[in-house]
């Protein structure tokens, strides 16, 4: 064997495992090694989760009776500045480290922080001392300054190494609190950028979970893009229920009043709170609702131990209050029957909460069952028979979501079989489907995104419509051996819920649906996310293809809004054709929607949803052989493993890009 094989002579083999194989990672080293640990990533979701570590914080310090209000700054360069009127990081030297303030140990050292005991915090969002560490590891410019005891201090780091020692500024008779400012590090993220509408609503969100606390907003107008208002002040007194309230709008509920409540349990004997819980239920009559949870201000979309005390609740009264007014089939009364189609926002604060991950999606501390089903059944009782006409009436809204149930699991013909026909049929757990058993005139919308995914629910007909939200952008199967296909949980989920098989298995006549939509963000990642799954069905289910039955949704770019009126535009042409148009002369507000998930309901299913007003581009397979291989060759070349034939591709076709550029 050539010595050269492995990199010349002297170099080790593979063969060669010794200490100089051990690396040891010190400090931050580790987050930017493998920043997934720490965030889930390095996608979007994951860039703005560095917003949310640093807003924890100071919601913590809020919660804690420190903070009365919080700034949060978005600036030129995605510079992001978020400030707190608390007791500010301590700056005093750390006995354990000489040398070193408490402040750049907790910047530049992982598992510190002041949210391990009951001392500083009862109840907090930090558990593991890392979120303003890793913060500053993935951040290119990090600036903390402090006003403590009229004094303000301030130090620089950059990607997690301070760039001096800790400053005193001067006299800051006026001040106190912390403010952080960082510029995420392009080398982690790249080209990602915080989207204003996001970080509003964060904003906003934190505002309504904490009533004690004012959130001020600001943003360089020059990066919005959308209707997002360049500055706001959000301050909710009515907690959950005021947010709700909003969520709701004009829909008709099964009942007049939402249930609502908060319950604060007494102190321990540290005298401190065991916790507080608040929540707010509806139940709409006409559309689809969403879940919410929270623990100590941090989202929990995955919910956990919170969410199974809820469901508890709930079940058990709504069973027994059919008991009390008579009504036998209130015993088979299941949490999925009340649950179904509710609008739902849970928060709880409790003391040391475990979370699954860093990124805290699902709540796993065992003592939150207890304590919101504790909070909750009593509430609900009263709710339910406080005015019986109201409890009757959600019992009735149940009970027909039961029969319901019921109706499906009895039907001895499931008219929509799968390739595995004669066993259970099996469907992915996010998939929302359709009531309809008959595949004609229904459809599959697969949709970008939770937030997105959570509005295309409460827009669909329930009848017809069905919803499978996929995370982010699916697996290239152009580049992907059919092993890693085959394991990959996007695709299971999506060969599951549509039901033909795939590749030589696949069979039409076995399809769920009249028609699949793929429904993604009019910006560039959609269309990618949009370009990998009609990849994914011309090579898994060409036959699909080739009958018709893939589409591809078209959300407008644009709305306008003259008098009170809006209308919809699909492109700059569109916009510009309807301002020289009929809406020449007229005062014209213009909002440009940047996704999906910025879409209400009502506005995603009248321009993007509903059959008699949207428009679909119908995706096909040529007719021709020669004209399939064309296509097949062009797959092949542009989303294949040779990255050569994407870059000749760019270069042929550059050019006619600059000209339309131009044109534009």
């Amino acid at each position: 064997m050539s010595d050269d094989l492995f990199g010349g002579q002297g170099a080790r083999t593979p063969e060669t495992y010794d200490a100089s194989a051990i690396e040891v990672l010190e400090g931050l080293e580790p987050v930017r090694r493998r920043p997934g640990m720490y965030i889930g990533g390095t996608d979007e979701r994951a860039l703005h989760h560095l917003a949310s570590e640093v807003l924890d914080n100071a919601m913590d310090e809020a919660v804690a009776g420190h903070a009365t209000r919080i700034e949060v700054t978005l600036g030129a360069g995605n510079r992001l500045t978020i400030s707190d009127n608390g007791r500010g990081i301590p700056v005093d030297p750390h006995p354990k480290f000489p040398g070193k303030s408490a402040l750049e140990v907790i910047l530049t050292t992982l598992h510190s922080g002041g949210k391990f005991s009951d001392k500083a915090y009862a109840t907090s969002g930090g558990l593991h001392g890392v979120g303003i560490s890793v913060v500053n590891a993935l951040s290119v410019d990090t600036e903390i300054e402090v006003a403590r005891a009229r004094e303000l201090y301030r130090q620089r780091f950059s990607r997690g190494l301070p760039l001096g020692p800790l400053e005193k500024v001067g006299a800051a008779p006026n001040r106190r609190g912390t403010t952080v400012s960082f510029t995420p590090d392009i080398e982690i993220f790249h080209e990602l950028k915080f989207k204003p509408a996001r970080l509003y609503r964060l904003a906003r969100s934190k505002a309504y979970l904490f009533a004690g606390v004012e959130i001020r907003w600001k943003c360089d107008p020059i990066l919005i893009t959308d209707d997002t208002p360049a500055e706001a002040v959000f301050q909710f007194p009515g907690g959950l229920s005021d947010h709700l309230r909003e969520q709701l709008g004009t829909r008709e509920c099964a009942t007049a009043e939402f249930f609502r409540g908060m319950q604060e349990f007494p102190e321990g004997p540290n005298g401190l709170s065991l916790g507080r819980v608040e929540w707010a239920v509806a139940w709409p009559l006409w559309s689809d609702g969403s879940t919410s949870w929270y623990c100590n201000t941090i989202p929990t979309p995955d919910g956990g131990t919170h969410e199974a005390g809820l469901r508890a609740a709930l079940t058990r009264g709504i069973r027994a209050f059919g008991e009390l007014v008579g009504q036998k089939k209130a015993k088979d009364i299941q949490t999925d029957d009340i649950m179904s189609g509710c609008e739902l926002m849970l928060s709880v604060f409790i003391r040391d909460p475990q979370f699954q991950s860093q990124t805290k999606d699902r709540l796993t501390s065992p003592e939150a069952t207890r304590l919101v089903e504790a909070a909750m059944r009593d509430h609900f009782d009263h709710f339910l028979t406080d005015n019986m006409d109201r409890g009757k009436a959600l019992l009735g809204h149940v009970l027909e979501r039961m029969d319901e149930r019921l109706r499906r699991r009895q039907e001895k013909e499931i008219k929509r079989k799968t390739a595995t026909s004669g066993r259970r049929l099996r469907l992915p757990g996010k998939l929302t489907d359709c009531s309809s058993d008959d595949p004609e005139g229904t459809e599959l919308f697969i949709v970008e995104g939770d937030s997105a995914g959570g509005s295309a629910k409460q827009a669909r007909d329930r009848k017809t419509q069905a919803i499978l939200p996929i995370r982010g952008k699916i697996l290239n199967v152009a580049s992907a051996t059919s092993a890693k296909i085959l394991a990959n949980q996007e695709i299971a989920d999506l060969i599951q819920a549509i039901g033909c098989g795939t590749r030589k298995d696949c069979n039409p006549d076995n399809l769920r649906y009249e028609r699949i939509v793929i429904m993604t963000d009019a910006d560039v990642d959609g269309a990618h996310i949009a370009t990998l799954l009609m990849t994914f069905f011309f090579q898994e289910m060409p036959e699909l293809v080739k009958r018709g039955h893939l589409y591809l949704a078209q959300p407008p770019l644009y709305r306008l809004v003259s008098g009170g009126k809006s209308v919809y535009a699909a492109d700059d042409a569109a916009r510009e054709a309807l301002i020289a148009g009929p809406l020449r002369g007229k005062k014209v507000e213009v909002s440009r929607f940047k996704g999906l998930g910025e879409m209400n309901p009502q506005q995603l299913r009248e321009t993007t949803m509903d059959p008699g007003k949207r428009s679909l581009i119908r995706i096909t397979l040529p007719q021709e052989y020669e004209e399939r291989a064309g296509v097949k060759d062009l797959v092949d070349r542009l989303m294949g493993t040779n990255p050569a034939h994407r870059f000749a591709f760019i270069q042929e076709n550059a050019a006619q890009v600059d000209e339309d550029v131009i044109d534009a």
